[in-house]
């Protein structure tokens, strides 16, 4: 038992990757007292500090701008994909609410990043905050990075989709390329984050907020890839594979992310004084 108060990473205990991984979904609270509580690495950094103002008007809690953003930037993809909606503002505007929506996934990302990165910082130096860190042990900063580039790819395919007059081999390059690598980033780092809040593969905790959290998210990421394979492009002719189906699934995904992001701000504000964390049983 480790004297002194605050958060210990759990470091592995035993080989193989699977091992690791389940092992860096935890992390150990050691109280005043000297008794060390188990929790799960979401559940420490969600509420590491008390929460700020309300569940839904929280300015100056960064978990609420992380929950605004990512709604703001998931509203925008689900009208960019509203059948009918490129007929009725034409095909710049549609681009453009892709690309505007894509810089609120990144802000949203880039303040997930900066969770992870300040809670392992103030684990090892309350009065010293790191940016760049490398800590390929831990699961939530692989999810929060890999986000981030993902969303990084999406501003460069919405920016490019843009321009006019693109040609078959620049579409394919640099609009459906960078779309397709930031689908797969999202899939990957919201498998993760599954991972995370289940301690595996499966799990069955529908009291838990950020089970349902993460499962939107998953099941949106996987929409986001079914929408990224239906709109490939052909290098050669231009032609979308099938417009229609990565419209749909690109509306399915943005509704589900919309409903995760709806869901952190309740999360956010759960009462965690006294109850243990559901998710280190």
């Amino acid at each position: 038992m480790t004297s002194g108060a605050g958060p210990r990473a759990r470091h592995p205990r035993r080989l193989g990757p699977l091992a690791r991984l389940a092992e860096s979904t935890f992390v150990d609270h050691v109280g005043p007292d000297g008794v060390v509580v188990r929790r799960g690495s979401r559940h420490h950094r969600k509420h590491q500090q008390p929460a700020t103002g309300s569940t839904w008007w929280a300015p100056t809690a960064r978990g609420w701008w992380i929950a605004v953003l990512f709604a703001v930037g998931s509203l925008l993809f689900a009208i960019g994909s509203i059948p009918g909606y490129t007929d009725a503002v034409g095909t710049r505007a549609d681009t453009v609410t892709y690309f505007v929506g894509s810089l609120f996934f990144t802000s949203a990302s880039f303040l997930c990043y900066r969770e992870v990165v300040d809670a392992s910082s103030l684990a090892q130096n309350p009065h010293h905050r790191r940016f760049l860190v490398l800590q390929p042990r831990r699961i939530d900063w692989w999810a929060t990075g890999v986000q981030l580039v993902g969303t990084v790819y999406f501003n460069v395919s919405t920016g490019i989709a843009m321009a006019d007059n693109l040609s078959a081999q620049a579409a394919h390059r640099h609009v459906w390329r960078p779309d397709a690598i930031g689908s797969v980033c999202f899939l990957v780092a919201s498998a993760l984050a599954w991972y995370e809040v289940c301690h595996g593969w499966v799990a069955w905790r529908p009291r838990v907020w950020s089970w349902w959290i993460t499962l939107a998210n998953l099941i949106g990421s996987v929409a986001f890839g079914v929408s990224a394979a239906a709109g490939y492009v052909d290098p050669v002719t231009g032609q979308v594979h099938d417009v229609d189906r990565a419209d749909t699934q690109t509306l399915i995904g943005a509704v589900c992310f919309l409903v995760g992001a709806v869901l952190l701000l309740p999360e956010r504000t759960e009462d965690t004084s006294n109850a243990p964390d559901p998710s280190a049983r």
